[in-house]
């Protein structure tokens, strides 16, 4: 028999169960706290000794930055080294663009370079990723595989902003400088002002760009006006110049924004198209690689690496733009990670079609773009209504908000048409209220977006004619 006692000390066996009793007690709520915050004790402690968390050998950069003087601040500073931060967030970099087969081989790819931080970042990663593109092509035997090629556009605001033309002009040849010295294979590098979305000379569109600015009132609407025009812009670069791709520098902080400015815009139907990895509702898809790293981890990699950046047109933003932006701005101080919560909830909404590359491209990327197309549940483009998009700032409408802009005048524009086929947003704080000054306005539109209001149109009828289509009789039925 076991010995019962507690305090024997004879050696004598006990039976199983009471070993297990001795050696396993239950475990409870409290001895569950407990265990985590003795594991959460043990994963501080190389933070307590300025350790990186990742490598486990060299200082972060926080604890570098105090031995030199230098402050980097919480977050990843406080976590990593150099290499390990670097090496975190560019597979940030490279899992969006591979999982969402962003690039393939044959691509040619525009970078939409600002100059700022983001776009810098963007470009260095895209860069890094073409350079061992090269590097496996050279190596490899039967080089099956080509090397995406790259591009970097520049948009030139000139013409609506207070910048004189010297400072433009220092600014460019930075850039320039700053595309140059990118190693082989060489970049092309594009400058194209605003007004070259028009088809006219120089000054004509010059004037009219200017012309169609100060027709709108609202301060809120001007900024997102310009904002379209420089997408416009961009997707002329890339179709004149055979771009198949567009890589935005968009990052979690600037989402964050703009998943608020929407809200209190009243676009909420069309946030989830303008914050996805994908949106291939343009004729040339735009993709957003820096998705998710936030500004703070950007700004840092270019004090590491010292990439130049250049602030050509850095003025703050005034009206629902600028409100929101100090408002994010305030609650990321509070708390480092409002701006990632603000993104990732938002980003529970259900994407469009057209989040996802088009399937016309015999990339094996497609691959793993069909396994996060099933992650998002979303259905095949044949499974859908058509899309209308408004023809000012190309958000998804739904069905019921376009019912107003249908003519029937054998798929002819009409102007009173294009201004009710905007979304709400566009009619209040774009669109000018006095009918006589609405036409003038449309009249100064660009040939593209009144030739896309002419498709939306006629998209129109059609969706309205598959609504009715069970009540209309067919040709061989005489209506008995």
């Amino acid at each position: 028999m076991a010995c019962n006692s507690g305090t024997c000390q004879s050696g004598c066996y006990r039976d199983d169960s009471s070993v297990g009793a001795e050696e396993s007690p239950p475990l409870t709520k409290k001895t569950e706290v407990s265990n985590e915050v003795v594991n959460s004790r043990r994963s501080t402690e190389h933070l307590d000794d300025g350790i990186c968390l990742k490598c486990k050998v060299n200082r972060t950069i926080a604890a570098a930055a105090a031995d030199g003087g230098g402050d980097f601040g919480g977050g990843d500073g406080g976590r990593f080294c150099a290499d390990c931060f670097r090496s975190n967030l560019f597979g940030k970099f490279r899992l969006a663009v591979t999982a969402n087969a962003m690039v393939s081989p044959s691509d040619n790819v525009l970078v939409a370079f600002s100059g700022g931080t983001c776009s810098r970042v963007a470009l260095q990663f895209t860069h890094e990723m073409q350079s061992k593109a090269q590097k496996n092509y050279d190596a490899s035997r039967d080089r099956a595989l080509p090397v995406f090629g790259v591009g970097v556009a520049f948009i030139d605001e000139k013409a609506i902003s207070a910048i004189s033309s010297d400072n433009l002009d220092r600014a460019v040849e930075e850039m320039k400088l700053i595309v140059s010295d990118l190693a082989p294979p060489v970049k092309q590098f594009h400058v194209v002002p605003t007004e070259a979305i028009y088809s006219l000379k120089a000054g004509d569109a010059k004037d009219r760009l200017n012309e169609l600015i100060n027709t709108v009132n609202d301060v809120t609407g001007k900024e997102d006006l310009l904002e379209h025009f420089r997408m416009l812009s961009l997707q002329k670069i890339a179709i004149e110049n055979g771009y198949t791709k567009i890589l935005l520098g968009t990052c979690t902080s600037r989402i964050a924004c703009h998943v608020l400015e929407a809200t209190v815009k009243g676009r909420g139907y069309s946030l989830a198209a303008d914050i996805q990895y994908v949106d291939a509702r343009w004729k040339i898809p735009v993709v957003l690689p820096l998705r998710d790293c936030p500004i703070h981890e950007l700004n840092m990699l270019c004090s590491l690496d010292s990439l130049k950046t250049v602030e050509v047109f850095n003025g703050t933003c005034a009206g629902i733009n600028g409100l929101i932006s100090s408002f994010v701005k305030l609650l990321q101080e509070e708390n480092p990670s409002r701006e990632s919560t603000i993104m990732r909830t938002a980003g529970k909404l259900t994407p469009f079609h057209f989040n996802r590359m088009p399937e016309d491209n015999d990339y094996n990327g497609q691959v793993a773009s069909r396994r996060r197309q099933k992650k998002y549940n979303l259905k095949t483009k044949d499974a859908l209504p058509p899309e209308s998009f408004c023809p000012i700032c190309n958000s998804p409408l739904k069905i019921s908000s376009f019912g107003t802009s249908i003519n029937f005048d054998n798929g002819k524009t009409n102007p009173n048409g294009i201004g009710a086929a905007c979304c709400a947003s566009c009619q209040f704080q774009v669109l000018p209220n006095d009918p006589s000054s609405l036409e003038h306005f449309i009249s100064l539109l660009p040939p593209s977006m009144v030739s896309q209001a002419g498709d939306g149109d006629r998209l129109s009828q059609r969706q309205l004619r598959e609504q009715i289509e069970d009540c209309l009789l067919s040709d061989n039925e005489d209506g008995i």
